[in-house]
């Protein structure tokens, strides 16, 4: 009796393997068919951390599956003259959405965060997503060119972009990320790196 129970208990775990090898190879071949791109997030007005969740909680909603998601860093306003700091963060998603598509969705998400895109470019906002990287697609379309064209000269894209995807490859520089932030200019503080 024994020994069949052992039988028993040994077949379940190996079904229980099979199953869960089989799932993981099925995702695999998911996420091999969407594209990898990374995004940058950013809010300087009203409440900073809020903003950035219910950014990312509809980009998994409308774009596509959340992969890593970077700290959230504090840092001075790039661009813009504004009394209050900015909270950044780099979030990885796998997608099928083509890239016009793709800068559509986000422009809507950022209205429905509250963001006015009638206002000056560097202007303080409630949430600002910008694109960075699709795959290694090079893309210069009228209204958006990838890789984002300054991603390299900025500390507050580069240092969580570093600490999600160190070794992803710039495909225009030819440099990965850990690469162009050693060599970064950008004399913005991050002042910290939120819990």
């Amino acid at each position: 009796m024994v020994k069949l129970n052992n039988i028993s208990k040994s077949h379940v775990i190996e079904q229980e393997i099979f199953i869960y090898a089989e799932w993981n190879l099925q995702f695999t071949i998911i996420l091999a068919w969407m594209n990898r791109i990374f995004l940058s997030l950013g809010s300087n007005l009203g409440d900073r951390t809020r903003n950035l969740k219910k950014g990312i909680s509809l980009l998994e909603q409308r774009v596509g599956k959340p992969g890593a998601i970077s700290s959230i860093y504090e840092t001075e306003p790039w661009g813009c003259d504004s009394d209050t700091n900015f909270y950044n963060q780099v979030i990885e998603l796998f997608s099928h959405l083509r890239p016009i598509p793709l800068l559509e969705t986000i422009h809507e998400i950022e209205k429905l965060c509250g963001r006015d895109r009638s206002a000056p470019r560097y202007a303080p906002r409630t949430l600002d997503i910008d694109i960075l990287l699709y795959g290694d697609a090079v893309l210069n379309h009228p209204r958006l060119v990838i890789p984002h064209p300054q991603l390299q000269e900025r500390q507050f894209v580069l240092v969580p972009l570093t600490e999600i995807a160190p070794h992803m490859m710039h495909p225009v520089l030819n440099k990965n990320m850990e690469q162009l932030l050693k060599a970064c200019e950008d004399d913005k503080k991050i002042l910290k790196r939120l819990p």
